[in-house]
């Protein structure tokens, strides 16, 4: 799609679910502990600036190098400790208003999962067939996916440290 005065914004819904071997309560808090590090934990290359404008509240300005070069996004971050849950609203960027909810669950007492719906707000000069959008749908949930199957080694791995730490 090209970026045109006159163009549509359009939707494009996803989901999937992330199992993590480590209980649901460490899991929730460990996802939303941001840090500036927190793309080398995704397996890509970009900066994150955060800032905590209440307890549940942050702003995310994160910078990703892409191919076509680097990709600004300004995120709103509201987490629910009480669902476990939080979600993810770009404020700036090139889908501007595109949402996205994140909510933990048990599996159990030793493990979790997380259940990911992705609301792609895309930016076109047309409206897109339901094969258009379902192809978009379907690499959006790959590259998200991908991430959190990053993000779940490196919890377990560090969340196994400091279990580790405190046995000794």
């Amino acid at each position: 799609c090209q970026r045109a005065p006159d163009m549509v914004l359009v939707p494009v819904r996803y989901t999937f679910s992330q199992r993590f071997s480590v209980p649901v309560e460490e899991a929730f808090r460990w996802s939303v502990d941001y840090d500036p590090e927190d793309f080398s934990l995704m397996g890509q290359e970009g900066t994150r600036k955060i800032n905590k404008l209440t307890e549940d509240t942050f702003i995310l300005e994160d910078a990703r190098r892409t191919p076509e070069g680097v990709l600004e996004k300004t995120r709103l971050i509201r987490i629910n400790p009480e669902r476990r849950s939080f979600s993810n609203t770009h404020i700036t960027g090139p889908t501007l208003h595109s949402q996205f909810w994140y909510e933990f669950f048990p599996e159990g007492k030793r493990a979790s999962r997380l259940e990911f719906t992705g609301l792609l707000l895309y930016p076109c000069d047309r409206e897109l067939t339901k094969k258009e959008v379902a192809v978009l749908a379907a690499g959006e949930k790959k590259t998200d996916s991908t991430i959190w199957k990053h993000l779940a080694k490196a919890m377990e791995a560090d969340l196994k440290k400091k279990v580790s730490r405190k046995r000794r």
